[in-house]
Order: structure tokens, then sequence, then C-alpha cells
């Protein structure tokens, strides 16, 4: 991809950036329609989840990513990863607690569940659209 003009590199990374929004806005749009079309509102506690969800990242990774997926001998980095894994598990445990407790249907719950795996599909394709290694290049994950 070196051997590409400036301007049309710039326009390929604007598209990426344009797939994570449409990415992002699906899943929102799949979060509250899951409340929606179901007249129950408790599925929203997993939006709860997604805003805790890059709090550990942010206090103690800073913008760093990478840390993620490297060993590290600081207890800052750990606690991060804990923080974060804990987190994303209680986004994938909230629905199937609510849908254990007949409190959601199974429209919600498949719903909730396809949030989820549209957001995480949109927090890998960033981190791979971040972390590359020629300034805005996807490289495979």
């Amino acid at each position: 991809m070196a051997d590409l003009p400036g301007y049309l590199l710039t326009c390929l990374y604007s598209g990426k950036l344009a797939l994570l929004a449409i990415l992002v806005s699906g899943g929102i749009v799949l979060q509250i329609l899951a409340c929606v079309l179901y007249n129950n509102w408790w599925p929203m506690l997993t939006a709860i989840m997604y805003v805790i969800l890059p709090v550990p990242l942010i206090l103690f990774a800073g913008a760093d990513t990478s840390v993620l997926f490297a060993e590290s001998e600081n207890s800052w980095v750990d606690a991060t990863k804990f923080l974060t894994g804990a987190s994303a598990v209680g986004s994938i445990a909230i629905p199937i607690i609510l849908k254990h407790a007949d409190v959601i249907t199974w429209g919600a719950f498949a719903m909730e569940i396809s949030s989820l795996f549209v957001f995480g599909t949109a927090i890998f394709c960033f981190i791979g659209l971040h972390n590359s290694d020629d300034g805005g290049g996807y490289h495979s994950i």
C-alpha cells in the first residue's frame, strides 16, 4: 500500500473510520431496540457496563492499548487487565442473568447479544486500525 498516492490512502482511512461509526451506531440501535420493542428497559443495564468497560484503560493504561496483549511486571497493568476483563464478563452476564430470571424475552436477549457482538467487532477493528505500522492501515488481528 506504500505505492498508493497520499489522497487515496486518506480516503481509505476515512472509509475505515466510517465503517467503525456504522458499527457503533448499529450496536446502539440494537441496544435501544431490545428495550423499546419489548417494552422493558432492564436490558439498558448492559449499556452501563459499556460505559464502565473502558474506564480502567483510560485511568491506568492511557492511550496505549497494546498493554492488553503483552505480558507485564507492572501491577497497574495487571489491575487494568483484571478490571477490563471483569467489565467484559459483566457485559455478557447481565443479559444472561436477566433472561434466566425471565425479566427479558428471548427477542430482547438476542438483540442484546447481537449488540454485544457488534460492539466487540467495532472495538477489535479500532484496535487493529489504531495499532497499525503504517500510520493508518488496518492489519489482521
